[in-house]
């Protein structure tokens, strides 16, 4: 009877151990990595085109328990006690926190498939059906304008003065080249100004925005293509959660007490 009694014992413990392998990845210096750590990396990896495979399951194995081994050592040194290290990991939480936050509100207040159509027709509305190749050339002032745009009418080369002159820095480096936009793209005095260009010329007068002064040149002129509602929902949808983002913390904000 007592040897039966052990026989059940043994099986037991033998069926519990195996349970808790099957929730454990591994078990460093008797701690456990559960096995929840390693399915979400390997989740994560694959939708940046990572394929599950078993050798990329051991390579989030290793790289787990390597980072186990370095977080018992960092801990038996107690690292965690430096200030800087205390910095950081207060950084980390109030990071992580908020990154909930958001995720939470998102899921509270999601953005419609409704609401990605009213905006998908609104951009569509705003469309004239063409787009521009643009160049610009921006400065501080009107004076700084006109003195260019003097310039370019006695024949000096606009990439040239963009290069030199310009403090849109990310488009000077290229000659002032803003690629290819449809006009609701930009502010309205901007794209009405070069709506207003026809193709080859170049600004006879300062553009006035809340940037400087423009003088534009538009390269050339093309008939626009929409693209559909399906090729541009994911973009449509981050834009607008990013929008209802930013008015909840202008909501949270404008509640706080800030002394």
């Amino acid at each position: 009877m007592i040897k039966k009694a052990l026989v059940l014992s043994a099986v037991s413990l033998s069926l519990m151990s195996t349970a808790a392998l099957a929730q454990n990845l591994a078990v460093v210096n008797g701690k456990p990595i559960p096995s929840s750590y390693s399915d979400a990396l390997v989740k994560e990896l694959v939708s940046y085109g990572e394929k599950d495979t078993p050798q990329l399951r051991q390579d989030v194995k290793n790289k787990l328990v390597l980072r186990e081994v370095l977080v018992q050592e960092a801990e038996k040194q107690n690292i965690a006690s430096t200030d800087e290290v205390k910095k950081q990991l207060e950084f980390a939480r109030r990071s992580i926190l908020i990154d909930a936050l958001r995720a939470n509100y998102l899921k509270k207040n999601p953005v419609s498939d409704k609401e990605v159509k009213a905006e998908y027709d609104r951009v569509a509305s705003q469309q004239n059906g063409k787009q521009y190749h643009v160049k610009h050339i921006l400065v501080k002032t009107e004076a700084e304008a006109q003195n260019i745009i003097n310039q370019l009418n006695k024949g000096a080369n606009f990439e040239k003065l963009a290069k030199e002159k310009s403090i849109d820095q990310s488009s000077a480096v290229n000659g002032g080249d803003l690629n290819w936009a449809s006009p609701s793209n930009y502010i309205k005095p901007f794209s009405d100004a070069m709506v207003a260009l026809p193709k080859g010329q170049t600004s006879k007068t300062p553009v006035k925005t809340q940037f400087g002064y423009h003088i534009l040149k538009v390269v050339d002129v093309r008939k626009a293509t929409m693209p559909t509602l399906n090729q541009v929902k994911p973009k449509i949808k981050a834009a607008l959660e990013e929008k209802k983002w930013q008015e909840y913390e202008m909501g949270l904000m404008k509640q706080a007490k800030v002394e």
